[in-house]
């Protein structure tokens, strides 16, 4: 396979952060409150429980894992969503009111430090949590008529509260592209201001509006390194909660090579060769790949192992 081309050629499935959850989401149950209602208070009952965004985890053993509590353990008063069936347990999540010290066992932490070290199931069960109450906390005014709005479905929709207004919200996700730009044996790889010394990763960008995925990809790349692309393939898409965003992973072939970065969305962008990718992939290259439960990192692999 090696020299196969990358825009033709079969890919190595791998796995991603934030994929994967077991559960079954339900539909049917989150228009039935009084269903809903029984399984929330009743023993099958499971929550996760955020502390302003960080899931509470026990950190007791020196690695994070996953934490359920019971109904008996969760403060009746608390904002919850529900997330789905799984072997006979009945799954929600909770937040905290901000500025409270959490009334239960466990810490709260950082869920991008915490997704390392769990698996790609339970990182999967909090993106999705993670990603339902950050819309809430951003959706309790209408944004048609500026009422309040209340949780209903299951989490899964908000409704103004006034009688002439009555509009329904939901949960939205944001369309990213991100992608490796290649050049035969090269691939395009740039860095933030903010990001961590060393570290370079694949440019990305938010969809726009009445753009397609392929459009979105050759108009980022352009104006944030001055390369134009032809060919777009499709890799991988993964949910990334921060706060509910679709990253839609592809390969793009560039068709010019002269760097020319906008100040202003990048500090510096690079050429890198297959074999410094695999050296940087193996923790001894030029620069700092994002971590493994990453899909830039995922696009990376792919690639080398072509």
């Amino acid at each position: 396979m090696v020299g196969a081309d990358p825009f033709t050629s079969s890919l190595i499935a791998q796995d991603l952060g934030y994929t994967g959850a077991p559960l079954d989401r339900a539909d049917h149950l989150r228009s039935n409150a009084e269903a809903l209602d029984a399984l929330r208070t009743g023993p099958t009952a499971r929550f996760a429980a955020f502390a302003e965004l960080r899931p509470i985890l026990d950190l007791s053993s020196g690695s994070p894992s996953l934490l359920w509590f019971t109904a008996t353990e969760i403060p009746a008063n608390l904002h919850w969503v529900f997330l789905g069936l799984w072997d006979g347990g009945a799954y929600f999540a909770v937040g905290l009111p901000p500025g409270t010290v959490p009334p239960l066992r466990g810490e709260p932490m950082e869920l991008r430090t915490a997704t390392a070290q769990i698996s790609h199931a339970n990182s999967a069960i909090l993106g999705q949590a993670r990603s339902l109450l950050a819309w809430h906390e951003r959706h309790t005014r209408c944004s048609v008529c500026g009422s309040p709005t209340r949780s209903t479905k299951g989490g899964y929709q908000r409704t103004c509260e006034s009688e002439e207004c009555k509009a329904e919200h939901f949960p939205r996700t944001d369309p990213v592209v991100i992608m490796l730009v290649l050049d035969g044996d090269r691939c395009l790889l740039g860095r933030q201001p903010r990001f961590p010394a060393g570290f370079y990763s694949s440019l990305a960008g938010f969809v726009e509006p009445g753009e397609s995925i392929e459009e979105a990809v050759a108009r980022e790349v352009f104006e944030e390194a001055g390369i134009r692309v032809g060919r777009v393939r499709y890799v991988a898409s993964q949910p990334w909660p921060f706060p509910s965003s679709l990253m839609i992973g592809c390969f793009a072939e560039a068709i010019s090579t002269e760097i020319q970065i906008d100040a202003t969305e990048l500090e510096d962008a690079k050429w890198f060769t297959k074999e410094e990718v695999r050296a940087a992939l193996a923790g001894d290259g030029p620069f700092k790949p994002s971590p493994p439960f990453a899909i830039a990192h995922n696009l990376l692999l792919a690639w080398v192992g072509l």
